[in-house]
């Protein structure tokens, strides 16, 4: 009789333990429904999206990523051999990809002259835009890089080297894709208007 109760209570206990958990998870469930981790046709990233995405990674703030450090004597006399070999190049013709006298792209252009004196630059204007620091425009000098975003694009396809700062006037050399290595000015309507913003890398 003992034992006949002993199981009785053993059995119910077993039951009512099952069942509490059961509606214990259950209370869980609804109170931290489960996350839907399928991807729907609204979760998908469009072009658009990408370009907003470029556009604030060309507006956020950059950090200094290169280690070159540099008085400022030192570093104008550095930019100045930079302009100089960079400016040797004038009349070279535009070439996609190019980073020689048969033909440079802007980026090939700035690429090349810097590492003239083994300061290795990324090979893109766009990532050039990532490196060193930006300035103000009040601030710029011979050497510093300075960016466009040009075809009425979204993030920054353009570069060239300052070679003359003159009050609100800044003068850069660069590979047009039109007249290939030449000097430009800002104060000529289409830099104007597609200009970005100036990084110091020296």
């Amino acid at each position: 009789m003992r034992k006949s109760i002993v199981v009785t209570l053993f059995l119910y206990l077993i039951v009512t333990s099952c069942a509490g958990t059961k509606y214990k998870n259950q209370a869980n469930n609804r109170n931290n429904p489960p996350q839907n981790t399928t991807k729907t046709k609204d979760n998908k990233i469009s072009a658009s999206d990408l370009d907003n995405v470029y556009q604030e990674e060309v507006d956020f703030p950059i950090a200094i990523t290169n280690d070159i450090n540099l008085d400022s004597d030192t570093s104008l006399e550095l930019a100045d051999e930079i302009i100089e070999v960079a400016m040797a190049n004038l009349g070279s013709k535009y070439r996609a990809g190019g980073t020689t006298k048969a033909g440079f792209d802007c980026s090939g252009l700035v690429f090349t002259s810097f590492k003239k004196f083994d300061i290795t630059l990324p090979r893109s204007s766009y990532d050039m835009a990532q490196y060193g620091y930006k300035i103000k425009d009040s601030e710029a000098q011979r050497g510093d890089l300075i960016f466009f975003i040009t075809n009425g694009g979204k993030r920054i396809n353009h570069v060239g080297i300052i070679t003359e700062v003159d009050k609100d006037e800044i003068k850069f050399v660069h590979s047009s894709v039109k007249l290939g290595v030449i000097v430009s000015s800002t104060k000529e309507s289409y830099y104007k208007k597609n200009f970005v913003k100036i990084h110091r890398v020296l």
